[in-house]
């Protein structure tokens, strides 16, 4: 084998190496990078609401069109129900990740609020049996409060259960005994025929003060059977006290009709929300990204769908009920945990994997290189031959020689440490050798320089062993 064959032997092993090296450093990127590419992917949720074409259907539909137009963290996939109490159910069976619901209907015990999505004012009236030009009288029916509902009938807006449930709740409360109101429910589209049913003596709506179905209900009624009177809920406030899921609230002057005024001052009532909702479980991070989305898309989608107004926050300075998730509650309260917070622990953990990976590395290192140790013996050991030939020199020419010889050594030694193969530590060891070649070589090169009599006398004993 020729001298530049463990060379070119050692060259290829390197080469190898290094390529393995280049290998893995490429697959730790692709994961890298993979896992970057699925970390910033828009996250989808999954929100039940309905019915289909509802006001609560054109709003989260305006929501999902504006999510997908201007978010990059948060998206929404609507799933059409037959109400809220459908929505609820998808929500307490996790086949949704969201919900539209009323809040006093039954809900999963984990459901928790992201967003009030409108606030719904209970309306109750009664036919005052003469037409809005007529001067006023005393009403036929008898009825200008709650108390007077006793033995009379109330028409009820909405066959929702919910609305039933309230209305017996206010009469409870107003010391009225429900089973002697009876009631009849007429959906949103059957108006003209509420109106014109002589068997009832009062209505009640549940919706926003803007509600199109409210006003027109009131509209209607005061056509049919004359101007309405408007029952204040004088026990507005006990109520709300028992029930956490009702609030006292106050309907303003005029605000179904200014002319003749409906009503003709505030009035007493209750509310309830409708909710975007949540499980408990949804992460803190993701409860927060839909908040902060929604609330910086609401103007947006106020200018296509009107009912997007009625967006509002959670309260979070008492206790309601259901309770706001702590996403949510993180945002308004600004209290919300930052990248670096929800994530330290993983950064630890991460550093420890890195330095385990480090460790790992660099065994793997000296486990590919375990032979480099001999060949960086080896260069040292053919330089300490090359000192011991350059005491033989015989000219020059021979010192030229083995200084090549040296030279070679010396650039494979520092290429084999640019690669890698050779600790700091190893260099000082060749550079102790380096240092003795030199010192033969100029040792030897002054000794050649200086006559004849001292190369016979150098190379005498060799000479007389020949002999």
């Amino acid at each position: 084998m020729s001298p530049s064959d463990p060379v070119r032997s050692a060259h290829d092993g390197r080469q190898r190496r290094l390529l393995i090296v280049l290998a893995l450093g490429f697959v730790a990127f692709g994961i890298a990078a993979a896992a970057l590419f699925y970390v910033l992917q828009p996250e989808t949720l999954r929100i039940a609401v309905g019915p289909a074409g509802s006001d609560d259907y054109q709003v989260v539909q305006a929501m999902a069109d504006a999510f997908s137009e201007e978010s990059r963290t948060v998206r929404l996939s609507p799933i059409p129900t037959g109400g809220p109490a459908e929505s609820l159910a998808l929500l307490s069976a996790d086949k949704t990740d969201l919900a539209v619901g009323r809040g006093d209907l039954g809900m999963p015990p984990d459901a928790q609020t992201l967003a009030i999505l409108r606030k719904n004012y209970v309306v109750l009236w009664s036919p005052s049996g003469r037409r809005g030009n007529q001067p006023k009288k005393k009403a036929s029916g008898k009825i200008g409060e709650i108390a007077h509902l006793a033995g009379h009938k109330v028409g009820i807006i909405g066959r929702t259960g919910a609305n039933v449930a309230v209305l017996q709740t206010i009469l409870e409360g107003s010391g009225v005994q429900p089973d002697k109101v009876a009631t009849a429910q007429f959906g949103t589209d059957e108006i003209d025929k509420l109106a014109q049913d002589p068997t009832l003596d009062a209505y009640l709506a549940v919706g926003p003060l803007d509600s199109k179905i409210t006003a027109d209900a009131i509209a209607a009624t005061a056509r049919a059977r004359g101007a309405p009177t408007f029952l204040p809920i004088e026990a507005s406030e006990a109520i709300a006290l028992k029930h956490a899921r009702y609030e006292a609230e106050e309907i303003p002057a005029s605000v179904f009709n200014a002319q003749p005024a409906w009503p003709e001052d505030k009035v007493d009532t209750i509310s309830v929300n409708h909710l975007i909702l949540a499980k408990k479980e949804l992460s803190e991070a993701r409860a927060a990204a839909f908040y902060r989305q929604l609330f910086a898309v609401r103007d947006t989608i106020t200018q296509g769908v009107a009912g997007a107004s009625h967006i509002m926050k959670p309260e979070t300075d008492k206790e309601t009920e259901p309770s706001v998730h702590r996403g949510a509650a993180a945002v308004i309260n600004g209290t919300e945990r930052t990248f670096l917070d929800r994530y330290s622990d993983y950064f630890w953990f991460a550093l420890l994997l890195l330095s385990g990976i480090g460790s790992a590395a660099a065994w793997l290192r000296r486990y590919l290189n375990r032979d480099e140790p001999d060949d960086n013996s080896s260069c040292r050991n053919r330089i300490l031959a090359a000192v011991s030939e350059v005491h033989n020199a015989g000219s020059e020419h021979d010192l030229l020689t083995r200084q090549r010889e040296v030279d070679a050594i010396i650039r494979e030694t520092l290429k084999s440490y640019d690669d890698g193969a050779i600790e700091q530590e190893d260099l000082a060891a060749f550079g102790l050798v380096l240092e003795l070649f030199n010192h033969a070589i100029a040792e030897r090169r002054a000794t050649l320089l200086s006559g004849p009599a001292d190369q016979t006398w150098t190379t005498g004993p060799t000479l007389a062993s020949r002999r």
